[in-house]
């Protein structure tokens, strides 16, 4: 092994020393010791520090203690160094396979004792589950070996060098390492043995590996057992107890194919498992056995002869304290999280997840692509120069990591795909990484979404195409070549079956079209759904010199080089609270379609193979979002892909208001991931009579004034409102702008964007260059009846030519007790760019009775917009106003409910005021924002913590929005729901409390 700490870091090599092959990571009844626990630590700023640490002798009293698993720079508030975010950035010079000398080197100590009664072991072996990124073992002070692969698993034979008693046991790691040029996932950089240490006592006449290969045809399994064990070691029994299987073979000679009769085949809908046990005598190891057969025939991919359709998420390992070290209990309730809005697959983003998350993967049910640990991207910049992808001195390094990755995880029934790794160009090594593969292993195909032009993998991936290009995709090829394609390479590439391996991107308030890719995979057979960029944020617990904890991201740490909130980018917020995309995300890949034709549904199972005895179907019937009736409607079971209509109850209509139905279907008995009554499908029925929308009156007899009087509940002061049932008030006032999202920020890519006119221009650029953040206003004019008030403003922004003229008359219904307020909002020529909104903003003041809660009659309860709207229902809600607001970790729009029939505002309960808003002469309705800050505060904070104490509730009107689009990294708002500027009006009816 070299001694020179630079060659040694420096060597793309995979590992050196006394390391075992690859195999399984098993339940084996051999004896173990957990090496997890308290270790002594020491942090040195290079490589180069004397390796005297390692001898048995060394002082380690004065180094620190540090809980192994865990990453150092989470742990020693800061003294450890701290944590770097990266997407595709390498945080040191690109010069591979060298790295800088300032290589922060972690050294590790811990005593252990042997137990007595493993003297009878053949072969001790230590495991190492995960360090990052490159790490040396010495145990008693004898060099054992080296490796790198930080989310693999790693065995050293440890035989010769532990003794009876006491030992020791010295671990130096390296945070930088020529491995770490084939680590550039869109991730945290975080060093240190953060998986598990784990002592095992190997017994003579053991099981060195086990595959249990298992097949499902016409109602009946097989498995195809593979047993590496010495001669000596047989006989070899597997049992099934469940189904009666014992098999005994004698010689290695006599192992085949067992028949085990009549099963119930396992599916991600319903994951059966059969307990078994391989045994010698000397060894026993559990495995669970899931009957599955996975195939692609033509352009499907299909396991059990059923078309899959993957409602996947791209899961990374991220834990706001922890890190990447691995919680069961948390990742058990986060898988259970998953099922319960509907996501049935996981691609382990971008490297192999703790070997547990499998087992709980085969227990709940998903579909998983297990992706190898690999990622260039940094390299992309110079345009793939210097990849190690394609230079034959890095071949033993990536096939090593594939190996490690396809021998650990083999014999779980959850992975139906082999992924070779992320964004790493591509090139001969993964060429051969794919060759192996598929030699090792034929009963699944290999995915990499870097292949392009289809050569070494069986499925054809994408990223973040955008609706009409997965369209074009799904048909028949008559179109322009596929991206990067010849027209033979297209030809070859459509012969297969198609998923986005990630889309959506899910970065603050977004994104939006999932209802549409969903309709595409619905429409396109060769379609088979993907996986959502990305499950949670990334966030880091951190804590302001006050004391206020947030929630941090790229450069919070005082990084060089970072890339910002970017690692922000995930359904499920950093503290576990799922997102408004998340009940978004449920909705549109719901398992169930309901089709309402008079008095009959259409109920459609869009299940892969389960049926719907599961599941159960309440109705109910809302006035006004109020219940009035409810009840069972009897559904029969419906197969997969089966379709029954059924008659629907009588539905008590009201004579005012609206009426609508509610059909839920729920489980009918508790799941391993959620109780019994859990809503998995939902759909609603508008059964309101038509009425026309009432006639707007005209009035005359218009006279200027000054605009001082009392309308009803409203005081104006030269044409100002000023107090509003008695508390003071501010407004109407225009606002176009919103707090841009993350994906307003981002620069155009000019595919599927909604305004090309400037590409590599973010909206939110343009709105700011147009000044919709900063509006000022002149009054043309104020008229007055003897009961009505008009003004007329011209808006505008300071160095800008561009104006919205806004005429608003306030009038009172002295029947109603009400006021009613008309806003009509008319822009000049010469607007060239979409606008985030078209709406009027009140705000409130606290005074003696602050405005703290919303009671609404729309569409709820979460936000919506307009091309996030599957998840909203008509109905009655109530929410504080702090819960109206989503915590994204960057401030941004947030909190727009759509479709308002009425709002009541509330102070501790108490009605303050009473909002009726009517639909414009083409039946739209506005939807509306209650916050504590305006957009514009919003706007400026990085940070939750650094928003201003507010003393003041703002309620915006909005006759529009803008959608949300994924463009953070994707394809812009479709041009459907971009909101170009126009001419709106926003009717209200106020009444006081």
């Amino acid at each position: 092994m070299p001694t020179e700490p630079s060659a040694y870091v420096s060597d793309p090599s995979p590992a050196r020393g006394a390391l075992r092959p690859a195999r399984s990571w098993l339940h084996s009844d051999a004896p173990s010791l957990s090496l997890d626990g308290a270790w002594r630590f020491r942090l040195s700023a290079t490589a180069s520090v004397a390796e005297d640490f390692a001898a048995e002798a060394f002082d380690d009293d004065a180094w620190d203690s540090i809980p192994v698993p865990s990453h150092w720079v989470l742990k020693g508030d800061g003294a450890h160094g701290r944590p770097i975010y990266t997407n595709i950035r390498y945080p040191f010079p690109i010069d591979p396979p060298h790295v800088p000398d300032e290589n922060p080197t972690g050294d590790y100590r811990r005593h252990f004792v042997l137990p007595a009664d493993w003297s009878g072991a053949e072969r001790i072996v230590l495991r190492f589950d995960g360090v990052e990124s490159l790490f040396r073992v010495w145990v008693n002070g004898v060099d054992i070996g080296s490796a790198s692969g930080s989310r693999l698993a790693h065995e050293f034979d440890v035989s010769g060098a532990v003794r009876p008693g006491d030992n020791v046991v010295a671990v130096r790691v390296h945070q930088w390492s020529a491995a770490s040029y084939v680590e550039d996932q869109d991730q945290w950089w975080l060093p240190g043995i953060f998986r598990d240490v784990t002592l095992t006592g190997r017994p003579a006449g053991g099981i060195e590996d086990v595959w249990l290969r298992t097949g499902f045809h016409d109602g009946h399994g097989h498995v195809e057992a593979e047993v590496t064990a010495e001669a000596s070691a047989f006989p070899v029994t597997l049992r099934i107890p469940e189904l009666g299987v014992e098999q005994v073979w004698t010689t290695p000679a006599e192992m085949n194919v067992v028949d085990v009769g009549a099963v119930r085949p396992w599916s991600a809908e319903r994951p059966r498992l059969y307990d078994a046990t391989v045994s010698t005598a000397a060894e026993s190891v559990a495995l669970r056995l899931g009957f599955r057969t996975v195939e692609i025939r033509g352009d499907q991919f299909l396991v059990n002869g059923a078309r899959v359709v993957f409602h996947g998420v791209n899961r990374h390992e991220a834990h706001p304290v922890r890190g990447r070290v691995f919680d069961e209990e948390h990742a058990r309730e986060d898988l259970a999280r998953m099922k319960r809005f509907n996501v049935n697959a996981i691609r382990t983003s971008h490297y192999p997840p703790h070997p547990r998350l499998l087992d709980l993967a085969d227990e709940l049910g998903f579909w998983v692509v297990l992706e190898c640990d690999l990622e260039t991207h940094g390299f992309e910049g110079g345009g793939w120069v210097g990849n190690p992808s394609d230079d034959p001195a890095w071949r033993d390094a990536y096939l090593d990591r594939v190996r490690r990755t396809v021998e650990r995880d083999k014999n779980h029934p959850s992975i139906v795909m082999w992924s070779l790794g992320n964004e790493s160009g591509t090139g001969s090594n993964l060429a051969a990484m794919s060759a192996w593969v598929h030699a090792r292993d034929a009963g699944r195909p290999v995915h990499y979404e870097g292949d392009y032009t289809g050569e070494y993998t069986d499925v054809y991936s994408r990223m973040y195409a955008s609706v009409p290009e997965t369209e074009a995709i799904g048909t028949d090829g008559s179109g322009p070549p596929l991206l990067n394609c010849t027209p033979a390479q297209s030809a070859r590439q459509r012969a297969k079956p198609f998923l986005l391996c990630e889309y959506a991107h899910a970065m603050g308030n977004g994104p939006g079209s999932l209802d549409q890719y969903e309709a595409l995979v619905r429409a396109h057979p060769r379609l088979h759904g993907g996986f959502v960029w990305e499950w949670r944020d990334h966030g880091i617990l951190a804590t302001t010199a006050d004391g206020t904890q947030y929630h941090a991201y790229g450069g919070d740490f005082g990084e060089v080089v970072h890339d910002g909130n970017f690692v922000m980018d995930g359904m499920l917020l950093s503290d576990d609270v799922p997102t408004p995309s998340l009940h978004e995300y449920k909705a549109v890949v719901q398992p169930l379609r309901f089709v309402f034709d008079g008095d009959q549904v259409a109920v459609t199972s869009l299940r892969h193979s389960a049926d719907t005895s599961d599941l159960r179907f309440r109705w109910r019937v809302e006035h006004d979002g109020k219940p009035v009736a409810d009840g069972e409607l009897e559904v029969p079971v419906v197969a997969a892909g089966e379709s029954v209509r059924v008659s629907l109850p009588p539905v008590p209509v009201a004579h005012e208001g609206e009426t609508w139905l509610t059909i839920d279907a729920v489980l009918a008995e508790a799941a391993p991931w959620a109780p019994a009554g859990h809503v998995v499908a939902t759909a609603q029925a508008d059964r309101s009579p038509r009425v026309p929308a009432p006639a707007v009156r005209h009035r005359t007899g218009w006279r200027p004034d000054g605009g001082t009087l009392t309308l009803g509940g409203a005081e104006f002061v030269d044409g100002v409102l000023v107090r509003l049932a008695g508390r003071a008030v501010s407004g109407p006032r225009l606002e176009l702008f919103r707090a841009p999202t993350d994906n307003d920020e981002s620069p155009s890519d000019g595919v599927g964007d909604s305004d090309a006119s400037l590409p590599g221009v973010s909206s939110a650029e343009l709105w700011r260059r147009d000044g919709l953040d900063r509006l000022t206003a002149r009054r043309i004019s104020v008229e007055r009846t003897a009961d009505a008030l008009r003004t007329l403003d011209k808006v505008a922004a300071a160095d800008s030519a561009l104006f919205v003229m806004v005429e608003s008359e306030w009038s009172l219904e002295a029947e109603a007790g009400a006021l009613r307020l008309r806003v009509e909002t008319s822009p000049s020529s010469g607007w060239s760019t979409v606008w985030p909104r078209i709406g009027i903003r009140f705000d409130l003041p606290d005074g003696a009775a602050p405005v703290d809660g919303a009671e609404w009659f729309g569409l709820g309860p979460a936000e919506s917009y307009p091309d996030s709207l599957r998840a909203a229902r008509t109905g009655l809600f109530s929410a504080r106003v702090e819960d109206l607001s989503v915590d994204y970790a960057r401030p941004q729009e947030t909190g727009h409910r759509s479709g308002l029939r009425r709002l009541k505002l509330t102070s501790g309960g108490v009605e303050v005021l009473l909002i009726e808003a009517l639909p414009d002469a083409r039946g739209r309705r506005p939807g509306f924002t209650l916050s504590r800050h305006t957009p514009q505060e919003l706007a400026r904070a990085a940070h939750p913590y650094e928003l201003p104490v507010s003393t003041t509730s703002r309620l915006t009107l909005d006759a529009a929005q803008h959608g949300l689009g994924s463009r953070s990294c994707g394809p812009d708002v479709r041009p459907q729901f971009a909101l170009r500027p126009e001419a709106r009006t926003i009717s209200l009816r106020i009444t006081a409390g």
